[in-house]
């Protein structure tokens, strides 16, 4: 597979933000061995000022093999003041779940919730609809994290 620099760039970037995961929690490593896929965001940037929104680009796997890459974008309302850059993987149950994330029919509802990655967040975390979400925020750790809105472009390579 022929990568763009900018592709390549970000693949080095998926394969810090994995190591990073792992560092903060290493039961996660579990997880990314059994799953059936991941897609891995490594930086994402937040903002807003009443009206929010969010974007990052990332990498899916399957069974391990990079696959494809994906466009995350994210609009909220509601208040909210600021900015952030944080990392998000996304873990698939198994290959029903990932098709549908690979035909874009994957959108987290205002319900949806992310696992903030501590040291052993990962020993009780569910999938729920056949995903598993973990944020990080970049340089720090974040506590509440809400993925309401997220729809996803998935492109093969």
């Amino acid at each position: 597979m022929a990568q763009s620099e900018k592709d390549s760039s970000l693949i080095e970037d998926c394969r810090a933000a994995k190591k990073s995961f792992l560092t903060s929690d290493a039961l996660m490593k579990n997880l990314f061995d059994s799953a059936y896929g991941y897609a891995m965001f490594p930086n994402i940037g937040k903002g807003g000022i009443g009206v929010g929104g969010a974007a990052g680009n990332g990498i899916i796997y399957e069974k391990g093999k990079m696959i494809g890459r994906a466009q995350m974008t994210q609009v909220n309302v509601g208040f909210q003041f600021g900015g952030q850059a944080y990392r998000e993987v996304i873990f698939f149950e198994n290959a029903e779940t990932l098709d549908k994330f690979k035909n874009n029919n994957i959108k987290f509802s205002a319900q949806a919730s992310a696992v903030a990655v501590t040291a052993g967040a990962a020993a009780n975390a569910k999938y729920a609809h056949g995903v598993m979400i973990f944020t990080q925020e970049k340089g720090g750790l974040m506590y509440e994290a809400s993925v309401g809105g997220q729809k996803f472009k998935f492109t093969a390579f």
